[in-house]
């Protein structure tokens, strides 16, 4: 598995909220100063983890970024997906009726699944403790 520059910026990024003490708003240019994240990079970032409800954006002098639910509630697969996309298994083939073919894809599709379940499993919490 290879993870994107923006999957890897988001999970900074939610670790590091998860890391503080209260869940007071965090402004962008804070969290890309600690965790040495390009703000112009991090806003996008930002904005899929806002849409997918994992942050809550607030408006503002006093606004920023805060965690939408605990952090032992948000799951790596959560990040990963609200970023880059569902997580999917899929083999190219130029023949896609033959045997190995769909052999290759349903291997690819149970790959997929492994991976799902296991990042399902690991919590932004479980980040910050690795640390």
């Amino acid at each position: 598995m290879k993870l994107t520059h923006a999957s890897s910026y988001a999970l900074h990024a939610l670790a590091f909220l998860a890391s503080q003490k209260t869940n007071a708003a965090m402004a962008s240019h804070v969290i890309a100063e600690k965790r040495r994240i390009p703000e112009r990079f991090l806003l996008k970032v930002l904005k899929p983890l806002v849409s997918a409800q994992l942050l809550i954006s607030t408006k503002g002098p006093h606004g920023g970024y805060r965690l939408a639910r605990p952090a032992k509630d948000i799951t790596m697969l959560d990040v990963l997906e609200a970023v880059d996309g569902p997580i999917r298994g899929k083999a190219p083939s130029d023949v896609p009726n033959h045997p190995i073919s769909r052999r290759l894809e349903a291997i690819c599709q149970q790959s997929a699944e492994q991976m799902r379940r296991h990042l399902a499993r690991i919590k932004i919490t479980d980040l910050n403790g690795a640390a």
